[in-house]
């Protein structure tokens, strides 16, 4: 085994020290609103809370499980059997399934749900048809609920199941043929190995997949809003929006702060301690594919094909099909103004996360220890949180410096300055840090990694510090990284719905706004144009991340 990157004490010991100051300032900065969802579970809501617990509380909280439950076993499910079959099988189309399966990662949730709903709604074509056909009426026949929370798991698996599927798919590749070889001299069939052997050595990466999954589920809002499923992150608007409460609908969002806890430490205890089996490196060491007869082929091909189908084609092509029935009404300078506001704070997100998660990575590099690791993996808990919870914690602290500064300002010069910080494109841009500077940091940081530490060592006899030492070797050598992790977050931003809702300053609309104000009101044909654009956008970085892996 090799050992690990040295840390390169590089020379400047007062850049260094400014260097490593300003990154626990970032960690800071992005911990407060989550410490600030935490610290009002004590607060009083004036009877608000009180309220909730004795009425919906309990429904949120059930529905928030079951749909976690349902949405991560079916992923699972969906997940583990096409990477089994792409990583162990050879069949045809398989080259194409490799990066077509992670195609629903580039379709969001709550763009999946508008477009199922439209079309198997009670109303919707689908039943309307089997009506017609049959003479049906209501009563006459039974036909699934997709307004319901087992539909929504099931539209959540679709579009969620890519985690599980990359990482077990990477887990596969890695195992030993000869482990495989000798289940089966053992008389084990080929299933029978795959369950006692294959399966057992990629749980840590399925078990990492899972929690994504669980997590992304507790996170999302405009798909279980669409579908008229009660559950935490809907109370969090509800509470805040409809009662007025920021105090009760920060103490839900703590509640779901606990609960996104529990599924981390769940995760951890699931894997159990086990770590990635590699395959010991050699030509013949890794997973060999095995050719399927032609029956076998075909059914491996309708087994990959199905998520597909169901988790991007069908809904993409409805939604060309509808924006090009009808379409935005403000196709025009006003949607265009709808386009740039997300394209503006996308590209400004990436530009300050990339920059803020090279700060933070290269201090990391320079001095390692305990302290800048411990800081760098708390602010990385961000990605964890749903973003109904990281936008009302945003909200608290910049609410209490806006009055505050108002106050002084009353008292003093006898001059009211307002709401400076809270509803404003600042304030958005901060809760997308919170938000995904995990992304950021991840890639940077496997960039930094792969440059070795010699280098480092050669500029530093040749009298250069720490700011040279970054500008004139790292980030020449770090393109292709920073270009991956700024194309990540520019997507996620992209299609950002919750925190975008709550933090957006007034009358200031996205895409992802756009579309969901007008799905909501029912006008899915309209809604369309700007769906679409989002999942356009979306499927560059998946492209992007298959070649990745492919490499």
């Amino acid at each position: 085994m090799s050992s690990p990157p040295r840390r390169i004490r590089a020379g400047g010991t007062g850049g260094r020290t400014l260097l490593v100051g300003a990154a626990l300032g970032v960690c800071l900065a992005v911990l407060l609103p989550i410490l600030a969802v935490v610290s009002q579970v004590f607060v009083s809501s004036g009877g608000v809370w009180a309220h909730l617990r004795a009425t919906v509380l309990p429904l949120y909280v059930a529905n928030s499980l079951l749909l976690v439950a349902g949405a991560t076993a079916l992923a699972v499910a969906i997940g583990v059997t096409v990477g089994w079959l792409v990583a162990a099988f050879d069949f045809p189309g398989r080259r194409v399934f490799e990066w077509a399966l992670m195609l629903p990662l580039a379709m969001p949730a709550y763009v999946i749900a508008y477009v199922y709903f439209d079309r198997l709604s009670y109303w919707g074509p689908v039943q309307r048809g089997l009506r017609e056909t049959f003479g049906w009426g209501r009563g006459d026949y039974w036909f699934p609920q997709i307004a319901s929370l087992p539909g929504a798991a099931v539209l959540l698996a679709l579009v969620l199941y890519p985690y599980v599927y990359l990482l077990s798919r990477a887990a596969f590749l890695g195992q030993p043929q000869g482990l495989m070889d000798s289940a089966r001299a053992l008389g084990h069939s080929r299933t029978g190995a795959f369950l006692r052997v294959a399966l057992p050595m990629a749980w840590p990466a399925i078990a990492a997949g899972a929690a994504f999954v669980a997590m992304e589920t507790l996170a999302d809002f405009g798909a279980v809003s669409h579908l008229g499923v009660q559950t935490l992150t809907t109370g969090i608007f509800r509470t805040w929006f409809a009662r007025g409460s920021l105090t009760a609908a920060a103490q839900l969002a703590a509640l779901l702060v606990g609960l996104v806890l529990t599924l981390l430490v769940l995760e951890r205890l699931l894997r159990g301690g086990r770590r990635f089996a590699g395959n010991g490196g050699g030509r013949s060491a890794g997973l060999v594919r095995v050719r399927l007869g032609p029956g076998a082929g075909i059914l491996a091909m309708a087994v990959c094909l199905l998520p597909v189908l169901l988790g991007f084609a069908l809904p993409a092509a409805e939604l060309v099909r509808l924006a090009l029935i009808a379409g935005d009404p403000l196709w025009g300078p006003r949607f265009w103004t709808f386009a740039w506001n997300s394209l503006r704070m996308a590209s400004l997100a990436a530009l300050i996360l990339v920059s803020l998660a090279v700060l933070l990575a290269y201090a990391r590099r320079l001095t390692g220890g305990p302290v800048v690791g411990g800081a760098l993996l708390a602010a990385s808990t961000g990605y964890a949180m749903p973003g109904a919870v990281i936008a009302v914690g945003v909200l608290i602290p910049l609410a209490a410096f806006d009055n505050a500064l108002d106050a002084a300002m009353r008292t003093h010069f006898g001059l009211s300055t307002g709401l400076l910080l809270t509803g404003s494109v600042a304030a958005l841009l901060f809760a997308y840090a919170v938000r995904y500077l995990a992304v950021a940091l991840k890639s940077v940081e496997a960039a930094f990694e792969r440059i070795p530490p010699s280098m480092d060592e050669a500029a530093r006899l040749l009298g250069t510090g720490p700011a040279g030492l970054l500008r004139r070797v790292h980030l020449p050598l770090m393109r292709r990284g920073l270009l991956t992790a700024a194309i990540f977050v520019f997507a996620d931003v992209m299609k950002e719905l919750p925190a975008t809702l709550i933090v957006r300053p007034f009358n200031f609309e996205t895409l992802a706004t756009r579309a969901f104000r007008l799905a909501t009101d029912g006008r899915l044909e309209e809604a369309a144009t700007a769906a679409l654009m989002i999942v356009a956008v979306g499927i560059g970085p998946v492209i992007l991340l298959s070649r990745a892996m492919n490499r």
